[in-house]
């Protein structure tokens, strides 16, 4: 058996980390590394899934969750003055895309993004 990932070691509290949102299935972090004005991420509570296309097959309602959840972290940003309501929601899926925590997580980036502005082009 793996050893927990770094998600569930947060939520766990064996890792500090301000778990800024929670439901029953999900829990929002700030990103440590921030590419975006708001840079969130959304995590099942379940390691099952390395990525969304084994969540997607596998769970959809869980996918659908955590979709609902970003819009309300980013609707939530935009009420305390950090964006519109507007954002990004990115899956890195796989070494090559850069996804480095085996964990599916969601990207929920807001706050003064423009086409082209994180070199998507």
């Amino acid at each position: 058996m793996s050893s927990p990932s770094i998600f569930t070691r947060i939520l766990a509290g064996d890792i500090p980390g301000e778990i800024l949102h929670e439901t029953e299935r999900v829990f929002v972090l700030r990103d440590i590394a921030p590419k975006a004005p708001v840079h969130l991420l959304v995590i099942p509570k379940t390691e099952q899934y390395a990525n969304v296309v084994e969540l997607a097959a596998g769970d959809p309602g869980l996918l659908a969750e955590m979709v609902e959840v970003a819009n309300a972290m980013a609707a939530a940003a935009a009420s305390s003055g950090q964006g519109d309501g507007d954002f990004r929601l990115i899956f890195n899926t796989g070494e090559g895309s850069g996804q480095t925590v085996f964990h599916v997580h969601a990207h929920v980036l807001a706050g003064g993004l423009s086409e082209g502005s994180l070199g998507d082009g």
